[in-house]
Parts: C-alpha cells; structure tokens; sequence
C-alpha cells in the first residue's frame, strides 16, 4: 500500500459471521496498468518459485522457509522497493509480502529473483483473506502497514483498513510480543490510527512518552522515494508501533 496509493473499498456487509475480508473492509481496488518486460518476467519464470495464493491453504511457515526465523508481514508493498531493502538487509528473517497489482508484484519477484533472495514470499490476494485463511495463529513476529489509502474524505473512513476488526485479526496473528507497525504521511490517519490502536484490547504502544502516540521513524524501516520526496517538501510521516501483550 505504498504510493502510488490502493483503495480500500468496502463490499458491503454479509453478516456478523461472515469472513472479514467479506464483511465492509476491502484492503484494495484493481486497477489496470502495464507491466514492463522484468516485471512480467517475475510474474511469469519466478512467481512458480516464490508465489502464493489463497488455495494453497494453511501455511506451515517452517516447512515454507524451510527453517525456523523471525517473520514479518507487510501488507501492500506497492512496488516492493522497501520490502527487497528489508529482505537483503536481514537475511536471517523471513518475509511474506501482499499485494494485488501486477506490476508491483512482478517488479518485486524480478529483483527477488536477481539479488538470490530465499527469503521472501509474495501473495498477489486480499490481505485479509490471507490473514484469515492462511496464516497460522500466533505465527508473525511483526506485521507492517506502511502508508495506506487514507480515505480522507469522512464520508469514506469506513474504507480504511485500519479497523478495530481488522486490529483484531492481526492481533491474533502475531505472536505474543509481536509487533504492528504503521505508517503514515497523513496526520489525520495518524491519529485514526492512533486511536483505533488505544482502544484495542490486547495492545500496548511503544512510543515513549515524548513522542507518544507515535515513535521517530526506526531505522529498520527504509526510506522510500515518496518519503524522501515529501521530507524535502516538508511533509510529516507518523510511524506507531503497538506491542501484542495478550
């Protein structure tokens, strides 16, 4: 969910019992674009090697890895840039990446594929289908949501993904002392994000009180082109990072 930004689109509700990516949350919108030569190349020689999708059913992420490691999560890599720096950077940590456009997706697996990456694995599905059907509980060490669709406009802030259901979901699937990391260059969201977050059980924020709600950016989480872009224009970014303690 990097820029170029995704829509959240809500689908209408089915039902209390209904699965949540079925009930009012929808973490994107496709969009047609073209693909380049690499990034077709990804989606065709390499997505066999490092694809996934719903029907692959409950991953045993051990088996998929084929080793046991610290696991992150990041839902709607955009063009994957920050995702390839975190994979390269930290070879000794898995990470499974989701995102629906093509071109984000094949440009990801075609540098993957080029830098000898093993640790990385992509989904081209809903996040919150995967989150639901295919993640183990208690499986990620951390979940990242960097710069998503802020929907700025009132009428639309149900179409966040940043919901107490949602919070719910990801708490579920991250292991006790996990983490969820945010960000955003929208302060409005910030502070949607910020209080959806204090309001959800089983939450802790690790901002500390200087800067609480949020925390200056760590340095584990790569500068993206967009970020730098909007710093020498004078844009804010707000990153929080809330701790599972139950």
């Amino acid at each position: 969910m990097n820029d170029p930004r995704h829509d959240d689109k809500t689908t209408g509700l089915e039902g209390p019992n209904a699965p949540l990516h079925r009930r009012g949350i929808k973490s994107y919108v496709l969009r047609a674009g073209r693909t380049t030569q690499a990034q077709t190349r990804g989606l065709e020689e390499v997505w066999p090697r490092l694809g996934l999708t719903l029907a692959d059913g409950r991953q045993d992420l051990d088996a998929l890895f084929g080793r046991q490691a610290p696991r992150v999560l990041e839902v709607g890599f955009g063009m994957g840039g920050s995702l390839i720096e975190q994979a390269e950077r930290h070879p000794g940590t898995d990470f499974i990446g989701i995102e629906v456009h093509a071109p984000g997706v094949g440009k990801l697996l075609d540098e993957a594929d080029k830098r000898g990456l093993t640790n990385l694995r992509v989904y081209r599905e809903d996040a919150l289908a995967v989150l639901e059907q295919c993640l183990p509980e208690a499986s990620l060490d951390t979940l990242q949501l960097f710069f998503p669709d802020p929907w700025p406009k009132k009428k639309h802030h149900k179409r966040r993904i940043v919901q107490p259901a949602f919070v719910e979901l990801v708490r579920g699937r991250l292991k006790p002392g996990g983490t969820l990391h945010m960000a955003t260059d929208w302060q409005a969201y910030a502070e949607w994000m910020a209080e959806v977050m204090e309001a959800a059980p089983g939450f802790a924020n690790t901002a500390g009180p200087e800067t609480a709600p949020y925390v200056p950016r760590p340095e584990f989480r790569p500068l993206t082109k967009f970020e730098a872009r909007g710093e020498k224009l004078g844009h804010g970014v707000w990153d929080l990072i809330f701790k599972r303690v139950d």
